[in-house]
């Protein structure tokens, strides 16, 4: 639910918003003042995040390292390989795969907490896409073969 909010913008704000909602059609200053002030107050709760985007939206990243939805996955995978690792150890092993520091580990971790739906979200549309493209690789190559004779 959304509430409207009177708010006053410096003049070279203003003219930044605008331009880049010009730029990015579909959008509305309204919508991108929301979404970079929701991104300023993440950043500022959760140090070492950051926001970049990329063809599939703007997403959470830790400050010169990979997303954070990376950093989880390589959690779940290091955890489904490994069941019985838990605690500092995982948190280690995850630092050791991703070549991270355990410090960053934890930024990673501490975003994917408060925002758990983000980072699922994004782990499972990634998946998603990359199902798709296996499999639009595999028919391509059927496509390719020499038909038998």
């Amino acid at each position: 639910m959304t509430t409207p909010r009177s708010v006053r913008f410096e003049e070279g704000v203003l003219s930044r918003l605008d331009r880049y909602v010009k730029e990015h059609p579909g959008s509305s200053s309204s919508s991108v003042a929301n979404m970079f002030i929701d991104e300023s107050l993440r950043v500022y709760e959760h140090p070492g995040v950051m926001f970049r985007p990329g063809p599939t939206g703007r997403r959470a990243a830790l400050s010169g390292g990979p997303d954070v939805w990376e950093v989880i996955a390589a959690l779940n995978a290091i955890r489904d390989e490994n069941p019985g690792l838990d605690g500092d150890l995982l948190a280690e092993e995850v630092a050791t795969v991703t070549g991270l520091s355990a410090s960053r580990v934890v930024v990673a971790l501490r975003y994917y907490v408060a925002y758990p739906d983000e980072i699922d979200d994004r782990i499972a549309s990634n998946r998603d896409v990359a199902e798709r493209e296996e499999q639009l690789w595999a028919a391509q190559q059927n496509l390719l073969r020499r038909p038998k004779t």
